[in-house]
């Protein structure tokens, strides 16, 4: 069935035919009569089944008429990355109406996100933690809401954000429409969503958790201290072009991205400790061809929309077959096809066999040829306990070193004496965030930064 018969206003369907879609996905063919109707909408599909547009539609096509200057959707997502897609998303599918919209995430100045809040931009994408920052001030007000989703809810479930999206219903008007969409529909989100909607349209298209159809997957058993050689051996023999490549720290990405580069490939990272201005300017060369090789951990697993990407590679295996699921999801997106490669070491058989258990098949092992599988390892991407203390000891005297020598060229003595202005390194300016921990975490989310929400109108 074409677009044409969902009767979508004329000016989204010229957006969507510009885009190149000619027809809806399933989750879209059943999603959006009914939210178009104004009815809840509880929905779970695979991820790259294009649930995005399932409730970017019905709810552009409803704001198109409305007076401008009221802020009357809200759209709740767990990553800064997937956030700024869904803005992106948004501004194609709506660049023939008059709709304004702005991201809300932390990692960048507040003040062009006030501004958003100020002049009453139609649609918020937000993250939860840094849409509550906003919702201590008085300008940040949602009396005029009519819409609100929760995209990718499992995943902001198993980052914790439960009490803060709890939060922000507080803030935001009770009678509403309310989208529900999750990959998986684990128990607490089931209960969620009992308290969250009304007599909801429910549509379920993926019974079982599995990778989208057009994934060609492949498990290559290596011993893990050979890992990183045998991804340069596949890379260097055109085995794989590009690749988004997902390990299971931040440290490991940022050892793997430097052994790729001394090794002439291409090659950036995306993780929590990078800054937003880092994190999107990676994300933009692995898009332009710029970078070969996007290194990620799993903040980026639901967070990136990469256009015919070719391969994906579990440098590690994740230890939860969701994960795995939305790892691999980044490729075959919009009915294309990919391929997803997993590096299996001796230790991680047993968390792979519990990957295929979950998804229904047991993966065919590939053996490369000519590459040396009784190779001595060349360096090696874990740090020892004692060099991390090092490191710790080291970074803690330099702030202290910092500390002193500011507090002396103010004339205040010692840091945090004379008059209040030597601040120590663990003092916040009033009204700041607190808290640290992992990115897209209660708590965590980075402060400062440049740059805003891209605001459309």
């Amino acid at each position: 069935m074409p677009f044409s018969t969902l009767k979508l206003h004329p000016s989204l369907l010229k957006g969507v035919k510009a885009l190149g879609f000619t027809r809806p996905t399933p989750i879209q063919t059943e999603a959006i009569p009914p939210a178009l109707a104004g009815r809840d909408v509880l929905a779970s599909a695979t991820t790259g089944s294009g649930k995005t547009a399932a409730f970017l539609l019905p709810i552009l096509h409803q704001l198109i008429d409305k007076p401008r200057g009221t802020t009357r959707a809200l759209i709740l997502t767990p990553t800064r990355e997937l956030a700024a897609q869904i803005l992106d998303d948004l501004s194609d599918l709506a660049i023939h109406t008059p709709i304004s919209a702005a991201a809300i995430f932390g990692g960048v100045g507040m003040g062009p996100q006030e501004h958003a809040f100020r002049s009453g931009v139609d649609v918020i994408v937000a993250t939860p933690g840094r849409l509550l920052d906003h919702f201590r001030m008085p300008y940040a007000k949602l009396a005029g809401l009519e819409h609100l989703v929760l995209d990718e809810a499992d995943r902001m479930l198993d980052m914790g954000f439960l009490p803060d999206i709890r939060r922000v219903l507080r803030h935001i008007p009770s009678r509403r429409q309310t989208l529900f969409f999750s990959a998986t529909m684990p128990a607490p989100i089931a209960t969620l969503t009992r308290e969250l909607l009304h007599d909801p349209a429910i549509v379920t298209l993926a019974r079982r958790a599995a990778p989208a159809v057009g994934i060609t997957q492949a498990v290559y058993p290596v011993a893990q201290e050979l890992k990183q050689a045998l991804l340069v051996a596949l890379l260097e023999r055109g085995e794989i072009q590009e690749a988004l490549v997902f390990t299971r720290t931040k440290h490991r990405a940022d050892r793997l991205t430097m052994h790729l580069v001394r090794n002439k490939i291409e090659a950036v990272r995306i993780h929590g400790n990078r800054s937003q201005s880092q994190r999107t300017e990676a994300l933009a060369g692995f898009k332009s061809g710029k970078y070969r090789v996007l290194v990620a951990t799993d903040i980026a697993a639901r967070g990136i929309d990469v256009e015919a990407l070719g391969h994906v590679v579990n440098f590690d295996v994740p230890l939860v077959p969701d994960d795995y699921i939305h790892r691999v999801g980044r490729t075959a997106r919009a009915e294309l096809t990919g391929e997803a490669f997993t590096f299996v070491s001796p230790g991680e058989q047993s968390d792979m066999a519990r990957i295929e258990r979950a998804i229904g098949k047991s993966l065919p092992r590939i053996t490369v040829p000519d590459f040396d599988y009784s190779a001595k390892p060349k360096g090696n991407l874990e740090v020892s306990l004692a060099e991390r203390i090092s490191q710790i000891r080291a970074r803690k005297a330099h702030e202290r070193g910092r500390a002193k020598l500011n507090a002396e060229r103010r004339g205040g003595g010692r840091p945090g004496e004379g008059g209040g202005r030597g601040r120590g390194p663990s003092a916040r300016p009033r009204g700041s965030s607190s808290g640290g921990g992992r990115d897209g975490a209660p708590g965590g989310r980075p402060r400062g930064g440049r740059g805003g929400p891209r605001t459309r109108r």
